[in-house]
């Protein structure tokens, strides 16, 4: 009993002394012997640096040239964003190994062949215990295997990366209307930015006339120190307008440089509106626009195709617990190093698979697989409720931006004659200066809400053709001349 006693004890402080070691090995810096914690911060707080050089961001690659130091139209601007805005190629390329998805579940349609070539030495014991020499083997050999039934889970699997190719290709046609919308934004921003540097420009011009006349004033007595100073003021103001609207200027700029594809320091310019254009109507219903959306919008359409895509998918999911039927077959040549012949083997076999239990595997699954699916019509049916809307606001903008410019037209007319007038009756010594600049204010104010109107129609004509899916819809409004 001593004798046990005493074994026990020195098992104990054998285990002790391994957990000990095991402790310390744990501390150590053998517990990563690949150094890995070296590769990140060494605390929370502080930022990771790299010991090795970072890669380089390359440039993007633009294809073809863009006309410098000309003046742009909308359809060059357009048509060299769709060849170099990256949105386009890279939902054209989602589109390409969506294809190639399709190919990959048709390969499962056709026999599986493979050939391979196989050398084993070896050396066994005979019966008698005695060595036998030395064998080489080799030889090539192929198998077959073909699936001849299997209740339309290839079918079925092939049917959804159709619809997933169906779906990227819509998804790539949405991109280009996305494109078309962001390059008209930018272009009219920056055309009515432009037409606000002008109308600023004139406001500062005014207002130095203003200031002229209020000291010629007060130098003959008929005016006070504190009108030159307003003067001044309004001076100062239509200055700083100015400034921000050149301001605007150059970052509309950037901003249509940048949606084209080229970079934002790249100068673009484009043809300035002579005149004001002429703005019609639009003539298309409401009903019919909302109508047309649903078969004109690539991405409701490509939303369909999503949810055939995701219920066959649950189809095939659901069949896979199923029986399914296989053939297979193969051949071997196998030859010897030594003087034996050489021998030929073939096989061929049909085999039935019978799952029988998974785990319940197979039944989550197609549970998974059903409700994805019915997750895919949800969300499909969030889209075109959204589509609704989209159509639904910006043609009711649209309505409201045609009768405001109409309405700020009436206004430039009166607020200039206004302003000419109480700038004459000023320069005569008759008014206020507080007259004038009011009146030269509000002349401002109506130019700038004219070009305003301008812009909100264009812009919002180029939303409402987003949302319908369509790009005939200036036709429709009669177009802009």
């Amino acid at each position: 009993m001593h004798r046990y006693g005493s074994l026990i004890s020195a098992l104990a402080g054998a285990l002790f002394l391994w957990s000990a070691g095991a402790d310390v090995y744990a501390q150590s810096a053998w517990r990563d012997p690949f150094g890995t914690d070296g590769s990140v911060a060494s605390a929370p707080h502080m930022p990771w640096q790299s010991s090795l050089p970072l890669p380089t961001v390359g440039a993007p690659v633009v294809n073809g040239e863009l006309g410098r130091n000309q003046l742009l139209s909308l359809p060059e601007l357009t048509e060299f964003a769709l060849r170099n805005n990256p949105r386009t190629r890279q939902a054209w390329l989602a589109a390409r190994a969506a294809a190639a998805g399709v190919g990959i579940e048709k390969a499962d349609l056709l026999p599986q062949v493979s050939a391979g070539y196989g050398v084993t030495r070896s050396q066994q014991v005979g019966n008698a215990g005695a060595e036998v020499p030395w064998q080489t083997r080799f030889g090539p050999s192929v198998s077959l295997s073909y699936v001849l039934f299997d209740f339309g889970v290839s079918a079925y699997q092939v049917e959804s990366s159709e619809y997933r190719l169906l779906s990227a290709n819509l998804a790539h046609n949405r991109v280009l209307q996305d494109v078309i919308f962001q390059v008209e934004q930018a272009y009219y921003r920056l055309l009515g930015n432009d037409a606000l540097v002008r109308v600023n420009g004139q406001s500062l011009k005014n207002a130095a006339t203003a200031l002229e006349a209020a000291q010629k004033r007060r130098e003959s007595g008929l005016a006070t120190v504190a009108d030159v100073y307003r003067a001044e003021t309004q001076v100062a103001q239509s200055q700083l307008n100015l400034t921000r609207s050149a301001g605007e200027l150059e970052k509309s700029r950037g901003q249509l440089a940048s949606v084209v594809g080229l970079p934002v320091n790249v100068a673009i310019s484009v043809q300035p509106l002579q005149q004001p254009p002429q703005i019609i109507e639009m003539t298309t219903g409401i009903s019919e626009l909302l109508e047309k959306a649903k078969s004109s919008r690539p991405d409701l359409v490509a939303a369909e195709a999503q949810v055939r895509a995701a219920q066959a998918t649950a189809n095939a999911v659901a069949r896979a617990g199923l029986p399914s039927i296989e053939v297979n077959g193969g051949g071997a040549h196998t030859l010897f190093n030594d003087n034996r012949p050489s021998a030929s083997s073939y096989s061929i076999g049909l085999a039935v698979r019978i799952p029988i239990f998974t785990g319940f595997r197979d039944t989550y699954s197609a549970r998974q697989a059903q409700v994805q699916a019915e997750a895919a019509a949800a969300s499909r049916d969030v889209l075109f409720r959204q589509a609704e809307i989209e159509v639904w606001q910006a043609y009711y903008d649209l309505n409201t931006a045609s009768s405001s410019i109409t309405s700020t037209q009436a206004q430039v007319r009166s607020s200039e004659q206004t302003s000419l007038a109480t700038l004459a009756r000023y320069q005569s010594g008759f008014g206020s200066i507080l007259d004038l600049i009011t009146a030269q204010q509000d002349e401002s104010n109506a130019r700038v809400q004219q070009i305003q109107s301008y812009l909100d129609w264009f812009t919002t004509l180029a939303r409402l053709q987003v949302a319908v899916g369509a790009s005939d819809l200036l036709t429709a409004a009669g177009g802009a001349k």
